[in-house]
């Protein structure tokens, strides 16, 4: 069985706990963290890097802020000789951890009822994406594409080339069940049961059995 463990958490969180939650960066993210310009963004990346590092600490049986981070040569990151792989993710007030046994890609997105998601899609999306996206009326190809989204993004996060890899270099399932349909050879995704007005997707690498989801924290992995 391929399992990956999942985490949806909120990144609110006011003055007093994000002054606590600061205190688990590292210098380098503390210094990263002093160039928002909004306070908004600066709450966001603090309270999403803490956490991180509480959940991450907990799996690794390290202290959070005495973990050290490497980072492949596209940025992603991972923690040398902790046995786990893991991918973080983030839209709007809530954050995703997805974390494996071996190279895993999760994305969060939280729907946007303002986006011109049609031409979005036109200039990103495979044309069979693209095809059965413009079949859609309005909500459910509003939804539809959202969960696209998060499926592709989940998929070259798994990767670990982001968006240097070309979103029209392979084909997903845009139906509530989530498909690798082209080019993703090795690999197999699911959708997660996400916060409402969400979509989420986890891509992991396939090992011949069904993909299981269950939550962080709960001997899943184990």
């Amino acid at each position: 069985m391929a399992a990956v463990a999942v985490h949806f958490d909120t990144l609110e969180a006011g003055v007093a706990e994000v002054a606590r939650l600061a205190l688990l960066l590292d210098p380098a993210e503390r210094e990263r963290a002093s160039r928002f310009r909004f306070d908004r963004d600066r709450r966001r990346f603090v309270v999403r890097r803490a956490k991180l590092r509480l959940l991450l600490a907990e799996r690794a049986g390290r202290a959070p802020e005495a973990l050290a981070y490497a980072a492949s040569s596209h940025g992603k990151p991972a923690l040398p000789a902790a046995g786990f792989c893991f991918s973080l993710s983030h839209s709007g007030e809530r954050m995703m951890l997805a974390i494996a046994e071996g190279e895993v890609g999760c994305d969060i997105e939280a729907v946007d009822e303002t986006i011109d998601w049609r031409e979005i899609a036109d200039g990103l999306f495979a044309a069979a994406e693209r095809d059965a996206l413009a079949a859609l009326p309005e909500a459910e190809g509003r939804r539809a594409f959202f969960e696209c989204w998060a499926r592709k993004e989940a998929f070259v996060k798994a990767l670990g080339l982001g968006l240097s890899y070309p979103l029209d270099a392979f084909h997903v399932s845009v139906t509530p069940e989530a498909r690798l349909l082209r080019g993703g050879e090795g690999w197999m995704i699911a959708a997660t049961d996400a916060l409402l007005g969400h979509a989420a997707a986890v891509v992991a690498r396939d090992d011949g059995m069904p993909l299981e989801i269950g939550p962080v924290g709960t001997g899943w992995l184990d």
